[in-house]
């Protein structure tokens, strides 16, 4: 538990060096496919968190952000559910990321794209 304390607060001060010397990693899936893979928007995500801009963050990324919001709480709760429920849950949320990642991508769905809002 340490350890994942230490490297929260770790990247914590790497986004912040970032964000003071304007450095931004480009997602190379979209730099080369042009399409949105589930992770795009996650650092600007948590640069907006830091700013305690929780819409801006959410429209970033809405199934991290909400996974941030549901899934880390949950996480730490049912530390004692057997092990063949974790292979489910697993299957599940895999199934989930692969779906978002396609449904960001068609029309229909454009506004789970990244998106910028002022």
């Amino acid at each position: 538990m340490k350890n994942q304390i230490k490297g929260s607060i770790f990247f914590l001060f790497l986004l912040l060096f970032c964000q003071m010397k304007k450095i931004y990693l480009p997602c190379l899936f979209h730099k080369f496919t042009n399409l949105y893979c589930p992770g795009c928007g996650i650092t600007r995500m948590f640069l907006s968190l830091l700013k305690l801009d929780f819409y801006q963050a959410f429209r970033y990324n809405p199934l991290v952000f909400l996974l941030l919001v549901f899934f880390i709480p949950t996480k730490i709760l049912i530390k004692n559910i057997p092990k063949k429920y974790k292979n489910y849950a697993s299957y599940f949320f895999t199934f989930v990321v692969i779906l978002y990642g396609v449904l960001r991508n068609t029309s229909m769905f454009s506004y789970l794209k990244p998106t910028i809002i002022h």
